[in-house]
């Protein structure tokens, strides 16, 4: 026999028996973890502790309406003279139904001149988006707003 037809031989009967092992192997369907309500909850928990959160000072500029999901602009923004004695240290954007209840914690300090935010994030449908801040005396301020949205991202559904 020559060479190359021992090479040909051996993948082929390499390739076969890889088939016949993934063939008997059950298929696995990986679905994203179920966001709720309750696991925003917890993230934000994560991060202020059990810290008063009070509603003012930050600013979530996002569209109302987005046809699509994939690609949603976000600014966030907090009001605060950035002085050495009185800052933003962090801002902390979550989400309600995305499988990771966190979208991004962005970090500051007296010389950042401002405290703002802008890219772009995918949402996996309508729902509520929180931003809070937290200043260098140590309070939590937040903002939140409703997002409809029409053609849904980060879902493992054919069309």
């Amino acid at each position: 026999m020559r060479k190359q037809d021992q090479s040909t031989r051996r993948r082929f009967l390499g390739l076969a028996g890889s088939a016949a092992v993934l063939g008997s192997v059950p298929a696995v369907t990986l679905r994203p973890a179920e966001a709720t309500p309750a696991t925003l909850a917890s993230a934000i928990r994560n991060v202020v502790g059990g810290a008063v959160v009070r509603t003012g000072k930050v600013k979530l500029d996002l569209p109302p309406l987005v046809e699509n999901g994939n690609t949603v602009p976000m600014t966030v923004s907090v009001s605060s003279p950035m002085t050495p004695d009185e800052y933003v240290k962090s801002i902390h954007v979550f989400n309600e139904k995305n499988p990771q209840p966190n979208i991004g914690n962005y970090y500051f300090g007296p010389l950042a001149g401002r405290a703002q935010v802008s890219t772009r994030i995918r949402l996996a449908d309508s729902q509520k988006i929180v931003a809070i801040a937290r200043l260098s005396d140590g309070s939590f301020w937040s903002t939140s707003t409703d997002v409809v949205v029409t053609l849904a991202a980060c879902t493992d559904e054919v069309i």
